[in-house]
C-alpha cells in the first residue's frame, strides 16, 4: 500500500472534529433560543445524555479500543481481517438489539437515576417521553464506532470524521424547519435523534461498502476470535464506567452549589475543545498505526510514532491549556456574559476554566499513552488506573468541598487525571522501545514549554491592557479575536525561533502500511 503521512491523518481527524465542535456550539446556540433553560431543554438534555453515556461503554471509549487492534494486526497479518469485522458488527448488533429494548422500557428508572430531582415534576415526564423515543441511538452510534474503526485501519479518516458533522447538521435543519413550520421543538429534537443515528450508520455503510466491505445482518456467530475480543473489551467496558462514576460525583458535588453545575458545564465545552482536536485525532490515528507495527514487528517505527504523536500533542495543547489558565476570563465574558449570564457567572466558569486548562495536558497524554496498551490488547492495566483515579478523584471533590466550594469538583477532575496519566506513563517503562522518548523529543519538550510560557506571559499583559477594549459590546469579538492572533503568532514565532518545532519537519512524518 502506498506511504500514508500520520501527520496528514491528524489533520485530517483534527479538522473534522474542529468542524463537528464548531458546528455543535452552533446546535447547542440555536436550542438555547428556541427551548431556553426550561423544562423542555432539561428534559431533552437528561434523555439525550443517557445513549450518549452508554455509547462509552459500546462504542469508541471502549469496544473499539480493543477492537481496533485486533481487526488492525489480521489486517497486517494478511489474516481474514474482513470476516472478523462482520462477525463482531452482528454480535455487537445483537447485544444492542436487546439493550435498546431494555432501556427503552426501563426508561422511568433510567431518568430517576439521572435526574431524581425530576420526580413530581413535568420535566419527568417529558424527559421518559425523549429518551424512549431516542434510547434506539446507542444501537446506530455504537455500529458507527465500529464501522469508523474498520475505516480508520485502512487510513480512511475522512469518512469517519463526517460523522458527528452530519448529527450537528440534522440538528440545525430541524430546527430551521420546526421553527418555520411550527412543530413541537422538543418532540423535533427527540427524533432528530433517531433520524440522526440512521443517518449515520447508512452514510459509514456506504462508506465501508465503497471499500469493497460487505456488512450483512444475520444472527451473530460466536468465533473463539470473537469471544477473545470480548474478554479483551470487558476491562475497558468496566473503565467506561469509571469515567462516568467521576462525572457523577462532580455533579453531585457542584449540585450543592446553585449554579454551578452550569458552570462545570459551559467551562468543559471550551476546554473540550483543544481536547478533542488533538486528543481524539492522535488517538484515533495512533491506536491502528501502532498495532499495525507491533504485528509487523516494527518497533523502530513504533518509536517513531509514538514520538512524533506526543510532540506533536504537546506542541499543540500545552499552549492551549496556558491560554485557557492565562486569559479565562476574558474568554468567558466575551463568548458567554450576555442576558442572564452575569459578571458573576462569568468569574465562576472562568476559575472553573483555569482549572480544567491546567489539566487539558494529562486528558491529551491519556490519548497518547493509551495506545500502547490497547495496541497490545492490555486493556486490564488502563482499567486498574482508572480505579485508583475514581478513588482519589471522589475522595478530593468531596474532601475539599467544605474548603473551596464547587471549584473541589474541577479539581478533583483535573488532579485525577494527572494521576491517570502518571500511572499510564510508569506502566509503560515496562513496554519495549516504542514506549520510549527518543533524543529529538528530549531536546523539543523544554522548549515547547518555554515558547508556552512566554506566550501566556504576553497573553496575561496583552489581557489586562486591552481590558475596556474586552468589555465593550461592540468590540469585543474583535478584541478576543485579536487577543487570540497575537498568541497564536507569539507562540510559533518563538517555538521556531528557540527550535521547538519545524514545520519542515512535519512533512517527513511518513509510515508504512
Amino acid at each position: 500500500m502506498k506511504p500514508i503521512s500520520l501527520f496528514r491523518s491528524i489533520l485530517t481527524v483534527g479538522g473534522w472534529t474542529l468542524l463537528s465542535r464548531g458546528a455543535g456550539f452552533a446546535r447547542d446556540m440555536m436550542m438555547a433560543a428556541y427551548l431556553g433553560a426550561g423544562p423542555v431543554a432539561d428534559a431533552f438534555n437528561v434523555a439525550f445524555s443517557l445513549p450518549n453515556m452508554f455509547r462509552r461503554f459500546f462504542a469508541e471509549g471502549a469496544f473499539n479500543m480493543a477492537f481496533v487492534p485486533m481487526f488492525a494486526k489480521k489486517l497486517e497479518g494478511g489474516e481474514d481481517a474482513t470476516g472478523f469485522a462482520r462477525d463482531a458488527f452482528n454480535g455487537l448488533a445483537a447485544i444492542l438489539i436487546v439493550f435498546s429494548v431494555i432501556g427503552t422500557l426501563a426508561m422511568p428508572w433510567l431518568v430517576w437515576a439521572m435526574a431524581s430531582g425530576f420526580a413530581g415534576d413535568v420535566r419527568f415526564d417529558l424527559a421518559v417521553t425523549y429518551g424512549q423515543i431516542g434510547f434506539n441511538y446507542i444501537l446506530f452510534i455504537s455500529l458507527v464506532a465500529l464501522l469508523s474503526g474498520v475505516l480508520n485501519a485502512y487510513g480512511h479518516f475522512t469518512e469517519a470524521g463526517v460523522v458527528p458533522v452530519l448529527m450537528n447538521l440534522i440538528f440545525i435543519a430541524a430546527m430551521w424547519l420546526a421553527a418555520w413550520i411550527g412543530w413541537d421543538m422538543g418532540l423535533t429534537l427527540a427524533w432528530c435523534v433517531p433520524v440522526t443515528g440512521v443517518a449515520q450508520l447508512a452514510f459509514t455503510w456506504v462508506s465501508a461498502h465503497r471499500l469493497g466491505l460487505r456488512f450483512t445482518p444475520r444472527l451473530p456467530h460466536f468465533t473463539p476470535d470473537l469471544k477473545r475480543l470480548a474478554m479483551i473489551a470487558a476491562p475497558a467496558v468496566l473503565a467506561g464506567g469509571v469515567v462516568q462514576i467521576n462525572l457523577l460525583v462532580g455533579r453531585q458535588v457542584a449540585s450543592y452549589t446553585e449554579g454551578a453545575v452550569s458552570w462545570l458545564v459551559y467551562a468543559d465545552r471550551l476546554y473540550q475543545l483543544p481536547l478533542g482536536v488533538v486528543g481524539i485525532a492522535i488517538g484515533t490515528v495512533l491506536l491502528p498505526d501502532l498495532s499495525r507495527r507491533l504485528r509487523a514487528g516494527d518497533a523502530e517505527g513504533g518509536r517513531a510514532s509514538f514520538n512524533r504523536g506526543t510532540e506533536f500533542a504537546l506542541a499543540l495543547t500545552l499552549p492551549a491549556a496556558v491560554a485557557l489558565i492565562a486569559i479565562a476570563e476574558p474568554l468567558t465574558s466575551v463568548l458567554y456574559e450576555r442576558g442572564a449570564f452575569g459578571a458573576n457567572d462569568t468569574a465562576a466558569t472562568a476559575l472553573v476554566l483555569a482549572i480544567y486548562g491546567a489539566g487539558l495536558p494529562a486528558f491529551v497524554l491519556h490519548k497518547v499513552l493509551q495506545p500502547l496498551y490497547y495496541a497490545r490488547e492490555d486493556t486490564r492495566s488502563p482499567f486498574r488506573f482508572a480505579v485508583v483515579s475514581m478513588v482519589l478523584n471522589a475522595a478530593i471533590a468531596v474532601g475539599l468541598m467544605p474548603l473551596i466550594g464547587f471549584a473541589a469538583a474541577a479539581l478533583a477532575t483535573t488532579l485525577a487525571g494527572w494521576i491517570m496519566a502518571a500511572q499510564l506513563w510508569i506502566g509503560s517503562r515496562k513496554m519495549g522501545d516504542e514506549a520510549r522518548l527518543d533524543d529529538r523529543f528530549r531536546t523539543r519538550a523544554p522548549r515547547i514549554v518555554l515558547a508556552s510560557a512566554l506566550m501566556g506571559a504576553v497573553l496575561w499583559g496583552a489581557a489586562s491592557l486591552m481590558g475596556d477594549i474586552l468589555a465593550s459590546p461592540g468590540w469585543r469579538y474583535a478584541g478576543l479575536a485579536g487577543l487570540i492572533g497575537l498568541g497564536i503568532v507569539t507562540y510559533f514565532g518563538t517555538g521556531a525561533m528557540i527550535g521547538a518545532f519545524r514545520l519542515s519537519d512535519f512533512k517527513r512524518l511518513r509510515r508504512q502500511r
